[in-house]
């Protein structure tokens, strides 16, 4: 018999009832980093941030140049 048939003839495994452990959600998990660690990820998120600004500027840029008519 495969899955299916056991399924329909309510022939479950004991395996089938047993609910499956929870894991903690990722963001739950406690991790302890060194000073270094964390001013290394922070400098990280500055260079994102400033990079991002960049973007936003050249953006800015481009849309007032086309709401001026530079694009024609």
């Amino acid at each position: 018999m495969d899955d299916n048939e056991l399924f329909e003839n309510l022939c479950f495994s004991p395996a089938w009832q047993e609910k499956e452990p929870e894991m903690p959600a990722i963001a739950q998990i406690r991790q302890h980093k060194s000073m270094t660690e964390l001013l290394g990820e922070l400098e990280d998120i500055k260079e994102d941030l400033q990079h991002i600004q960049e973007k936003q500027w050249n953006l800015a840029n481009l849309i007032r140049f086309h709401e001026s008519g530079f694009a024609k």
